[in-house]
């Protein structure tokens, strides 16, 4: 599938469950659930603004851009894992609150909607899984965040309901954001190496040189520059 193509699915699933969480949360009257609907909007706005760039950077080059559009995609990128960054450091934050003062939980309605939850960011995942766009891989990093999310909060309602131990929930989420958080610094960390017009790491500028002076005439390679 298509990059672009792939992140507009990943925006339509991510969308409908966003309006599937605020009709539970009213219905269910939770406002947990309203909140984290809120924060699913938030993460689909982002998403639809990266299939925008993601498209854009197909465009062929012109007067305005005479080397293409192709780094729009790479900004999506930046888009997308500042939102991760950010919402890591939010449920980090969360968690260690929840850590000293647990909070009361619906069992029985955590599960029906992490169950929910799995599904549907587990097929957004899919979709946006593997491919070579940093943007691409920043979106399918932002699903899986969100698959791993709701996987969080299916084990620990369960956990908690059959046991009563309920520190699993922040110390499983805590653990997660972790492990989001330094996926997206690695991803940014590419980004920021592509816009510094850094050599990429599969580069050898020896090998250029050698190839380039075996062509007949070449006497000397002065400089050699290599940039995503």
């Amino acid at each position: 599938m298509k990059p672009e193509r792939s992140i507009l699915t990943a925006f339509l699933l991510n969308l409908a469950f966003s309006v599937l969480e605020c009709v539970g949360g009213i219905l269910t009257g939770s406002v947990a659930i309203l909140s984290d609907a809120v924060h699913d909007l938030g993460d689909a706005a982002g998403i639809g603004l990266s299939y925008l760039l993601e498209r854009k950077s197909r465009r062929p080059p012109d007067k305005a851009c005479t080397y293409g559009y192709a780094r729009y995609s790479v900004l999506g990128g930046v888009l997308t894992s500042g939102i991760l960054l950010a919402g890591s450091v939010a449920v980090i934050c969360h968690a260690v609150r929840r850590l000293t003062a647990p909070p009361e939980l619906n069992y029985d309605g955590m599960i029906v909607f992490a169950l929910a939850g799995v599904a549907v960011n587990g097929a957004a995942a899919w979709f946006t899984r593997g491919g070579d766009s940093l943007n691409r891989r920043a979106v399918s990093l932002h699903m899986l965040e969100d698959v791993l999310g709701w996987a969080v909060v299916l084990v620990g309602s369960v956990v908690i309901k059959f046991t009563g131990f309920v520190l699993i929930d922040p110390i499983m989420s805590i653990c997660v954001a972790l492990f989001i958080l330094i996926s997206a610094l690695k991803n940014l960390k590419e980004i920021a190496d592509i816009f510094l017009e850094k050599t990429p790491e599969n580069i050898n500028i020896s090998e250029i040189a050698e190839h380039i002076m075996e062509i007949d005439g070449i006497k000397d390679v002065h400089h050699i520059h290599v940039r995503s």
